[in-house]
This record gives C-alpha cells, structure tokens and sequence, in this order.
C-alpha cells in the first residue's frame, strides 16, 4: 500500500460536489475503520442561501465565513488529538481555494487569498484523498429529492462550473496520494459491498493518483 500507516490510523479525506455523497461515504468508512467524523455543516453558515440567491453580493461572505468555520473545526481536532484513532472528514482544508476561485472577484480573491494565508499556515494534510465523481444530472437529482430549503437556489449551471472546478484542482493535485471514484454505478449508502471494495481498492494501491470505476 502506498499509505505509510495502517488506514486505521489515517487521516482520509472525502471530496466531491454537493449531493455527491461526501457525508455518505465518510461516515460508512469512519465505521468500518473505527475513526473519527469531522463533517463540514453548510447549515451553520448564514450567507450559503443568500449566496446561492444573490452570488456577487455574498461571495466573500460566504467564503469568509467558511473559512473560519474550518479553521476552528481543525484546532478543535487538533486538541483533542482525534488523529491517534484515525479521522475521516467529508472535505479537504484546501478545496476552500478552488470554491474562491470560482466565487470572487479578482480584488476579492486577493483579499481572500492575504486572509487564508494567515490563519491557516498549521492544517495538516491528510494521508490520503478520495475524490468523489458522478454525472451532474445524477446530483442535480438528488439535490431536488432530498429538498434542502439552503439548496434551492442551486442552479445546473453553477453546479457544473464547480464539478469542473474540482476536476481542475484535482488533475493537478500531488500533494497526497488520491484516489479518483466514479460513483455512478457504486451505492455506498445501500451496499456494504461496494464500501468493502472501496476500502480494498485503497489497501491495494501502488501510485500516487488512481482511478476507480465499477462498469459491470
């Protein structure tokens, strides 16, 4: 395995568009490794329906306020010393980037870029990425069936400018190894089978960027 450590004692991260199944997959991995959770809650950011309805009057509070709910998740992490028992997290500290990139202003993402700079220079990396794929028709879809009132707001379009965001930040991505799943065929939420395979794909790798896919 290319991971150093068991991944019992790993620090994994989940990434993906929204309705991808990020909380999904990390809460069924935590169980199946006995690690810890640390979730990402959009319910406790105030300006995410406001952004979704009004985009260029509430980027930078949005991503303001993201940051710093981040930020004071991981010292809170860090303090209690979670990562002797292994952590799973349904988001990566960095993608906080990718998502000001394609919200802000230049002006606006320079401002961004001198305030991340200085609050977040000791976030650990995690041992390992799992990236998150599917079709945005399917999570358009399931956006619409789970109904959340903040997501309302959520247009195709943007979902797609963020679902080619994140293939960008992750085609260049090597600062972890990662591994790349295409989700469509997988029901990590239903099947306990396709969970244990995920976790033996990620036993058995030998690169730093892999590609997963089930087309049977």
């Amino acid at each position: 395995m290319i991971i150093a450590q068991p991944l019992e004692r790993c620090h994994i991260a989940v990434e993906g568009a929204i309705g991808v199944g990020k909380t999904t997959v990390t809460q069924k991995l935590a169980d199946k490794l006995a690690s810890g959770t640390m979730l990402e809650s959009m319910d406790d950011n105030p300006f995410v329906e406001l952004f979704y309805q009004n985009p260029s009057q509430h980027a930078l509070a949005v991503q303001l306020s993201f940051l710093f709910s981040r930020l004071k998740q991981w010292q809170g992490i860090h303090q209690q010393e979670l990562f002797s028992q292994g952590l799973v997290s349904d988001y990566l500290f960095a993608k906080d980037r990718l998502f000001a990139s394609i919200n802000l202003t230049d002006e606006e993402f320079i401002l961004y870029e001198q305030v991340a700079k200085l609050v977040s220079v000791d976030i650990p990396k995690p041992d390992l990425v799992i990236y998150l794929q599917s079709d945005h028709e399917i999570i358009m879809e399931r956006i619409r069936s789970r109904d959340r009132s903040i997501e309302r707001g959520l247009t195709p379009d943007y979902l797609k400018q963020v679902m080619a965001g994140y293939d960008n930040f992750f085609f260049h991505y090597q600062e972890t190894p990662l591994l790349i799943v295409q989700t469509d065929k997988l029901n990590f939420a239903e099947n306990d089978a396709d969970m244990d395979t995920l976790i033996d794909r990620v036993r058995n790798m030998r690169s730093g960027t892999e590609f997963w896919a089930d087309y049977s």
